[in-house]
């Protein structure tokens, strides 16, 4: 059985303690985390579940349908503007702003993904990368969408009558839309969409003569992969307070990418490892910032020529071996 099949099983059983001990476990420290952590702490682990909702949709395109795609950046921007046009400009209220970012940066997805029936390879991968740049380019110069340079403030949002003003309210929202949408891939990499996907990754041609339909697949990657980033988006402008075009430019891209690689390609724990790692990284070298894109070129091809499967690969190759060893 291949590595990246394990992973439904490790979340079943962790060193012999059953799933819903280790579930349990799970949320009360994700509840107690902002009542015991320093506020910077609770910050960063906000941000860690935004990037994990990015990675996650990414990872259902990437990983498990095989497209390739460097301009993701430009998904969570129109996720990011859109859902806070809708909440400053018109007043929609949180709850309807939060999955309007998705559905709009979907649209764009569904899109984007039509190319993606005729080009493969790295002329879907230049196809993407000039939509993200391209997206980039408007919010740039389309001052009266997007405030240009200057930004678009984003208040705090507000579920009814109270307000979610800290950090902590915060945590608790981005942390429960990871929880839901990560349900939701889980449950939709285990489903027929998910193996049609993988068909889809493996041979195109094959899954096309086996009944799988690429029109509706591929597109359908895109759009889910979209919906993941444009949340995400929304979510990371209320966080900051503020979005600027600079937010989502390549690098950005190739860092949701990265998160990925690094986490494990096909695997919906991966990628929130992935995202956990990626997070702590740039915090831990915040002296240097300016170099932070060779750590990600130097972390990409580290992970894929040391372990391919990613860092929760080498979690599972530990766990067999812990598990040869005698009583």
């Amino acid at each position: 059985m291949q590595l990246r099949e394990r992973y439904e099983e490790d979340l079943w059983l962790v060193h012999g303690v059953p799933g819903w001990v280790a579930a349990v476990g799970a949320a009360l420290l994700l509840l107690l985390f902002p009542l015991l952590a320093p506020r910077y702490m609770v910050y960063v682990a906000t941000l860690a579940a935004i990037h994990g909702i990015i990675a996650v949709g990414l990872n259902l395109l990437v990983g498990s349908a095989g497209l390739i795609s460097l301009g993701h950046a430009g998904f969570v921007a129109i996720g990011a503007y859109a859902g806070g046009l809708l909440a400053v400009k018109a007043g929609v209220p949180f709850f309807l702003a939060l999955p309007a970012a998705g559905v709009i940066a979907a649209a764009f997805g569904f899109l984007v993904g039509l190319p993606a029936l005729r080009l493969t390879g790295p002329y879907l991968t230049v196809a993407t990368l000039g939509f993200g740049i391209a997206v980039h380019q408007v919010l740039t110069n389309w001052e009266a969408l997007s405030g240009g340079r200057t930004g678009l403030q984003i208040p705090r949002p507000a579920l009814g009558p109270w307000r979610l003003g800290s950090d902590a309210a915060l945590y608790y929202v981005a942390v429960a839309t990871a929880v839901v949408l990560v349900w939701v891939a889980y449950n939709l990499a285990r489903s027929h969409v998910g193996r049609a996907l993988v068909a889809v990754r493996d041979s195109d041609i094959a899954a096309e003569v086996m009944g799988v339909s690429l029109t509706v697949y591929k597109t359908l990657a895109f759009a889910v992969s979209a919906f993941y980033a444009g949340v995400a988006g929304l979510l990371m402008g209320y966080l900051l307070g503020f979005l600027e075009p600079q937010m989502f430019t390549l690098l950005e891209s190739i860092y949701y990418f990265s998160i990925i690689v690094v986490g494990g390609l096909g695997t919906v724990p991966g990628s929130l490892l992935g995202a956990g790692v990626m997070t702590l990284l740039p915090q831990a070298l915040s002296g240097l910032r300016e170099w932070l894109p060779i750590v990600y070129g130097v972390a990409i091809i580290a992970i894929m020529a040391i372990e391919p499967q990613g860092l929760y690969g080498r979690w599972l190759r530990a766990k067999l071996w812990f598990k040869t060893w005698p009583l």
